[in-house]
């Protein structure tokens, strides 16, 4: 009897003793932290969606807090909880115009299939087996894997097969790019509405040969823009959206719809009549100014 009572206050003793080691070390070895941190925290989507490249919120609320990313690091968190943790970290409030993302693609159901896909629906598998069942390696394979990225219901595979994005939804936290194997998914200010939807770099025939909505790089829009917005960059047209100012001239003067928001068959047949009054204007012009005086 007296063993088990020596052993019982044996184990207690030594419990006591571990406890007290422990509870020692903890206090020494305890590491500071910042109360910040909780704080940026809380300003967080708390979606741990990592669109900000961090492995979650906390990872995200620590990279801002060591300097390793900004206070707007968090797009879904918005412009508002941004400020706050800008006043969290001694900073000035962010300015600038909500971004969201759009897919350069419209090509979908228009582009040339060299094969019918029948594996994983996933546009990652999809490009495992011979680069994908599109002749064009730029396009979008529309198998969702943007859609199933995002968790804020903001993208979703168009009527003609191509991944369209929700911009009243889309928080701009860019899951869909970094899911897209082919990277056609970029960040626009969300009050542009001219964008060019497609990424095809190949120029004329080639690019004409593998959908009809590809740009072929003729530099149409290039040369019809008065705002020196837009311009053929490696074989495709790109928008500098700081000069853009939304006049959609680009659109009616594309022959390949490779510009949204596409112009209507009307809209082109009219600015066409209306170049060609001013064309013969300006050649009225020039002859009368070059004809003797009496």
């Amino acid at each position: 009897m007296m063993n088990i009572v020596y052993a019982i206050l044996v184990l207690g003793i030594l419990g006591a003793i571990f406890g007290l080691v422990l509870a020692i070390a903890s206090k020494v070895f305890e590491v500071k932290k910042d109360p910040r941190e909780e704080e940026i925290l809380s300003h967080l989507a708390g979606a741990n969606c990592g669109g900000c490249g961090y492995p979650g919120c906390a990872g995200c609320a620590a990279a801002i807090l060591n300097g390793e990313a900004p206070v707007t690091a968090c797009a879904p968190a918005g412009a508002e909880n941004a400020a706050a943790i800008a006043k969290i970290m001694g900073q000035e409030a962010p300015s600038g115009e909500r971004q969201v993302a759009f897919v350069r693609c419209n090509g979908g159901t228009n582009a040339v299939h060299r094969y019918e896909y029948k594996g994983v629906h996933d546009c990652i598998s999809a490009t495992k087996v011979a680069a994908g069942p599109l002749d064009c390696t730029f396009g979008c394979l529309g198998f969702g894997s943007c859609v199933q990225a995002c968790q804020f219901d903001a993208m979703h595979i168009g009527p003609n097969g191509s991944a369209v994005v929700d911009p009243d939804k889309c928080t701009n936290c860019m899951a869909c790019a970094t899911a897209c194997p082919r990277h056609l998914i970029v960040s626009v200010p969300v009050s542009k509405k001219v964008h060019v939807a497609c990424a095809n770099q190949e120029k004329g025939k080639a690019a004409m040969s593998v959908c009809s909505n590809s740009c072929i790089g003729c530099g149409l829009c290039e040369k019809e823009c008065k705002k020196d917005a837009i311009h053929v960059v490696n074989g495709v047209a790109v928008i500098d959206y700081d000069k853009c100012v939304g006049c959609k001239l680009c659109t009616k003067v594309c022959p390949r719809d490779a510009i949204l928001p596409i112009a209507t068959a009307e809209e082109k047949a009219k600015y066409k009549e209306i170049k060609k009054k001013q064309a013969e204007a300006a050649a009225a012009k020039k002859a009368a100014e070059a004809a003797p005086q009496a």
